[in-house]
């Protein structure tokens, strides 16, 4: 492990981002350039004390796993994340899987859609990039690693927190199971996936069973349902579109003007905007 390469390399790629490129606002007092240190250690999900001694090349070698969420926090490209890996000591990673770079246009794109929740999500389920709507609607959830990253295993780790009308959870559960097995079916030597799926078989029956079917290839719902503490139920169009990068989607949640929904968004925009300047 190259240490003081390595704190180079990150501050320098911390300071050549722009905190409208990870979706954060600006104030009237900022000076600094770029990102600040909290900042990165927040999106990333690691303490700010941690990150600051790996800046300060004085700290241990960190995980696959934190290198993984650094990459995505800094929009690191394929080189840089073998870059990042190299000087960390550990092997660069195998492309066999999904990238977990978001092209800076994309990350554009969904910014721009300013009236619909839109995201960028990996095939394992991990939330890659969000707009604004997107973090108010779903929470934010860019900053994991690891299995917890996963949508899949946060859907059946934990049923009781699911966001979901409990009559369409059901269908929602094998669409989920289907997704990931086609996933599978595509790697089913890539330790992300293998760690993934003994990660949810030992959350209980309910995927075991599902799994166990070997369902592929469900039709995703054009509409469906979501709850959210502070608005209620919303019945949200969705679109899933691929990227160009594999293994990458990105994914729209909308209503048209009009509509009850439309208007629950909107106050939620309204909600949030108003927590923002508590």
């Amino acid at each position: 492990m190259d240490r003081t390469s390595l704190a180079d390399f990150l501050r320098r790629r911390r300071e050549a981002l722009k905190p409208a490129d990870v979706g954060l606002t600006v104030g009237p007092r900022r000076r600094a350039p770029g990102l600040r240190r909290e900042e990165v250690a927040h999106l990333t999900g690691m303490s700010v004390d941690y990150y600051a001694r790996l800046e300060q090349a004085r700290s241990p070698q960190p995980s696959v796993q934190m290198l993984r969420a650094l990459a995505r926090t800094l929009r690191l490209s394929e080189d840089e994340t073998d870059h990042l890996h190299r000087l960390s000591g550990h092997a660069t990673p195998d492309r066999t899987g999904s990238s977990m770079h978001v092209r800076p246009v994309l990350l554009r794109v969904i910014d721009q859609l300013d009236d619909c929740a839109a995201f960028v999500v990996s095939d394992l389920g991990v939330m890659l990039a969000q707009n604004q709507l997107s973090k108010l609607l779903q929470g934010d959830r860019t900053g994991q690693t690891g299995v917890e990253a996963s949508r899949p295993w946060h859907w059946f780790a934990h049923p009781e927190v699911r966001a979901v009308p409990i009559e369409d959870q059901p269908a929602a559960s094998h669409l989920q199971v289907a997704d990931l097995r086609a996933t599978w079916s595509r790697r089913p030597n890539d330790p992300d996936v293998r760690e993934l799926i003994d990660a949810l078989l030992v959350t209980g029956e309910e995927f075991t069973e599902i799994w166990e079917r070997h369902e592929v290839g469900l039709r995703h719902p054009m509409t469906k349902r979501l709850i959210h503490p502070r608005v209620g139920v919303l019945e949200v169009d969705c679109e899933t579109m691929a990227t160009a990068e594999e293994g990458q989607s990105l994914v729209i949640l909308g209503a048209a003007p009009g509509t009850e929904t439309y208007g629950k968004l909107q106050l939620l925009k309204v909600l949030g905007e108003q927590t923002l300047h508590v």
